[in-house]
C-alpha cells in the first residue's frame, strides 16, 4: 500500500508540472484570427438560479451577422456595448467570431491540455491525500 501511495504522490508532482508547463505555453500561444465588423442581430440574457445554494449566473448571447451569415459571438461577458443593429469588431477563428482573444485563447488544444491536467492534478492530490490517510490508519491499528 506505501508504494501505491508514492506512485500516487509521484503522479500528482507530474501533473503538476506539466501543469506549469501548458500555463506557460498556452499564455504564449499566438492565435491566428482576423479582426472583422460584424452587426449586431440579437441579444439575450439567461439567469440560472442555483436550487441548492442560491446563486445566480447570467449566461449572455450575443448574435451577430458577418458576411451574410449569422454567428454566436463567443466569450462575452456582458451585453453593455451591444445593442441591436450596432457594428462591433470580432474576431474571425476557426470558423467562429470571437469578443475577445482570450476566448480564442482558452479553446486552444494547448489550453484545453492545460484544463484536463490542473484538473488531473487536483483530482490526485485528492486521492494522493486519502490514500496516504488510509495508509497512516492502518499503521496506527497495527
Amino acid at each position: 500500500m506505501k508504494k501505491k501511495v508514492a506512485f500516487m504522490w509521484i503522479i500528482t508532482v507530474i501533473c503538476l508540472i506539466l501543469t506549469i508547463v501548458f500555463w506557460f505555453l498556452m499564455n504564449k500561444t499566438e492565435v491566428k484570427y482576423e479582426e472583422v465588423t460584424a452587426t449586431v442581430t440579437s441579444i439575450s440574457s439567461k439567469e440560472v438560479v442555483n436550487r441548492k445554494t442560491k446563486n445566480r449566473t447570467t449566461f449572455y448571447e450575443v448574435k451577430v451577422e458577418y458576411n451574410g451569415k449569422e454567428y454566436e459571438l463567443q466569450n462575452v461577458h456582458g451585453l453593455s456595448g451591444y445593442y441591436k443593429g450596432k457594428s462591433v469588431t470580432a474576431l474571425l477563428s476557426n470558423n467562429k467570431l470571437y469578443a475577445n482573444v482570450e476566448g480564442i485563447k482558452s479553446t486552444s488544444p494547448v489550453a484545453i491540455t492545460y484544463f484536463v491536467f490542473l484538473f488531473g492534478t487536483f483530482g490526485m492530490l485528492i486521492l494522493s491525500a486519502t490514500y496516504m490517510s488510509k495508509v497512516k490508519v492502518r499503521k496506527k491499528a497495527e
